[in-house]
């Protein structure tokens, strides 16, 4: 039996000093944070509809998603087996279909929709807008944690000029797609921007993150304690960017999507993978022109990497200097032929 991710669970509702130290504790040791009590963040009732909407697209007729077909603004639709997150290690693309919603100016989409949700423009976007303000709280507690107050909460505007994405995403049910045994859902990767928050639904197993020895842990939907919770607490994590600006002492873990297999079903208790599984995920970017400098912070100047375990991610080195060059950098590893036929 495959033991489930340690994954520590923050109430960000506490004493707001102690949650930020809080925070930067895990997102050095974990990169991967569960965090609760949300208050007026972002209500149960609102994740209920951000998922009901996304069964609603993703039901709509493909002619209607192929007319948004993603773009090289990383917004709109993309199917089945465009996006390949590890292509290094991938025979295939990955096993999911998405759509990316980009940043909304005076509460209106700035890409097509499908006809099927035009009308709930307005709910995409204050959930997108919820999103974003807490992830600007979270980033503004990393801040003060760090002693840099709020060197990364202002650098993240909703003022059209960041590459920040929400993302809905819906895997077909094991038994419907064709694949050999090495195959996987989405392949192992680390997210591209500053901070993930992760919306995902009770019983539906599959996300797995790398520990520092190497080797793959299961992440709970529920973790112990959480159970009867309304809806699971939030899974927040690390982007490249923070480890950038931090010089690797965030870790910006890296993750997959698994297909289910006897072994996954029996270590994480209560979660199955028999019908579609879907998940919500808002990457948050600032402003592309942004340079990827490491923070004034005592913390981050004074820390050393511990040799014997390394961060396992390939992007934790600086290899760009503003974000959206970091962004394009990932993305054109993820969409070669989208790229390609724009070059």
């Amino acid at each position: 039996m495959t033991a489930s991710a340690n994954i520590p669970i923050i109430d960000i509702s506490g004493d707001q000093d102690a949650v930020a130290q809080q925070l930067v504790d895990a997102a050095q040791e974990h990169g991967f944070i569960y965090i609760k009590n949300l208050g007026r963040d972002i209500s149960s009732s609102s994740i209920d509809g951000a998922f009901a909407l996304s069964k609603k697209l993703f039901n709509a007729p493909v002619e209607e998603k192929h007319a948004c077909t993603i773009n090289t603004d990383n917004r709109g639709w993309s199917g089945m087996h465009s996006e390949t997150l590890d292509p290094k290690n991938q025979k295939v693309g990955d096993f999911k279909e998405a759509f990316n919603f980009g940043e909304f100016v005076d509460g209106k989409a700035q890409q097509p929709l499908p006809p099927t949700i035009a009308s709930d423009e307005p709910q995409i976007h204050a959930f997108a807008d919820s999103c974003h303000k807490l992830c600007k709280k979270l980033l503004h507690l990393l801040g003060i944690g760090l002693g840099v107050g709020d060197f990364f909460s202002s650098a993240h505007g909703t003022n059209g000029e960041s590459a920040s994405i929400l993302r809905l995403l819906r895997y077909p049910p094991p038994e419907q797609t064709s694949r050999s045994s090495d195959d996987i859902r989405a392949g192992a990767h680390s997210d591209y921007g500053s901070i993930t928050l992760l919306f995902r639904l009770k019983g539906q197993a599959g996300l797995e993150l790398q520990k520092k020895d190497g080797t793959w842990a299961p992440v709970p939907v529920c973790p112990p304690g959480s159970e009867n919770d309304p809806s699971p607490p939030i899974l927040i994590n690390i982007g490249d960017l923070l480890s950038y600006w931090t010089n690797g002492l965030f870790r910006s873990t890296v993750h997959r999507v698994v297909f289910p297999s006897d072994n996954q079903a029996s270590s994480v208790q209560g979660e199955t993978s028999s019908a579609p599984r879907y998940s919500i995920a808002f990457f948050c970017h600032p402003k592309g022109t942004i340079p990827l400098e490491p923070v004034p912070s005592d913390r981050v100047r004074n820390f050393v990497p511990d040799e014997s375990n390394p961060n396992q991610n390939p992007y934790a080195e600086r290899k760009v200097m503003t974000a959206n060059e970091h962004l394009l950098m990932r993305l054109k590893a993820s969409y070669a032929t989208l790229y390609d036929e724009k070059s």
